[in-house]
């Protein structure tokens, strides 16, 4: 069981630093790309769902997100993703490498961003939030229980 648990927490961590890599991409998009540049990905990406599927819930969402992104919601949408995916890539560098203090910082951050994501879910429910907040619920416990059997810190020779 204990092998199975440390495997799992590394897939976790390693899906974690994926998720902090596209945070980085998309939040560096959204800052240097213009609005029509994203309004033209966005059709290139819902045009074949669209003709196949007009009423596709998820292409006409994409599409009216885009028609509805303003310079100030792009700036913070950028700037917050930045941020989280550097904070998440630097929390799992911590942890794949096993720095003691990578583990308690962890818990705090996944506790904070899931704090965010519970306030969210409240004020616009999102069945895709739920789902990677519950995600995020099993990682964290997933660290707190590596923390918990990491080898005792040897104490420096004098």
């Amino acid at each position: 069981m204990a092998h199975v648990a440390h495997r799992a927490f590394k897939i976790g961590i390693v899906i974690k630093g994926l998720d902090g890599l596209l945070e980085l991409v998309g939040g560096s998009a959204l800052l240097l790309t213009g609005r029509p540049a994203i309004h033209h990905a966005v059709a290139l990406l819902t045009r074949q769902e669209l003709i196949e599927d007009p009423h596709d819930v998820v292409a006409n969402y994409l599409q009216h997100m885009a028609q509805q992104l303003s310079l100030s919601t792009r700036h913070f949408a950028g700037i917050y993703l930045l941020a989280h995916g550097l904070v998440k890539i630097v929390m799992v560098v911590g942890l794949l490498r096993g720095l003691r203090w990578s583990y308690p910082m962890a818990v705090v951050l996944m506790t904070t961003f899931m704090g965010y994501q519970g306030y969210r879910q409240l004020h616009q429910p999102s069945l895709l939030l739920g789902l990677l907040t519950v995600i995020d619920v099993i990682v964290t416990c997933l660290i707190v229980r590596e923390w918990r059997h990491l080898p005792a810190k040897t104490p420096p020779i004098e």
